[in-house]
């Protein structure tokens, strides 16, 4: 992780501890679950918000205004919305992006829960991901979500990252593996 990226991820990440532990106090982590997820999509699908984050041109007071109405029309739960106006009092909301990744973290850690990342040739069926949800489940020994991506370069077999462990079961990798071996042995 580069060293602005580090830093952001540190400050989302004492905003992300303060908002969490509110939310659990009060008793209401799965609305704090879906307004974050409603952030995150809202932060995904909108030019404007993303500007709204990292534009330097508006003043504390014009992004604390702007991220209350979004949090107000979103209705998100009181102490995200009130995490989002210290963020922007502090000109800080451009780590919005990492705030919800550790929000995410921690209400997952709270479940017993852990993120799988799969990224495969094809799509994969229901009956594929329930079958690789309850095989690294028995590896992992928690409920396992499992975040599927498509990437046809790999021509065959999956990608599976979960935490810091990553298990490349990819022709692509396979035959690098292969390419690799040849080069040793000429």
């Amino acid at each position: 992780m580069s060293e602005p990226a580090s830093i952001s991820s540190g400050i989302a990440a004492r905003y992300a501890t303060a908002i969490f532990e509110l939310s659990k106090e009060g008793g209401q982590l799965d609305k704090l679950e879906a307004g974050v997820e409603d952030l995150a999509a809202a932060l995904d699908e909108s030019a404007d918000l993303r500007d709204l984050i990292h534009s330097p041109v508006l003043s504390r007071r014009a992004q604390g205004k702007a991220i209350a109405a979004v949090a107000d029309k979103m209705g998100l739960l009181e102490s995200l919305a009130r995490g989002l106006s210290v963020m922007a009092e502090n000109r800080r909301l451009y780590v919005l992006p990492h705030l919800i990744a550790h929000l995410r973290t921690q209400i997952a850690d709270e479940k017993g829960e852990v993120t799988a990342e799969v990224t495969s040739a094809k799509a994969l069926t229901k009956a594929q991901s329930e079958k690789l949800a309850k095989t690294l489940a028995g590896r992992f020994g928690k409920t396992v979500k499992i975040n599927a991506t498509v990437d046809d370069n790999l021509i065959g077999g999956l990608v599976v990252k979960v935490g810091s462990k990553m298990i490349d079961t990819s022709i692509r990798a396979q035959l690098n593996s292969l390419q690799n071996a040849m080069k040793e042995v000429g």
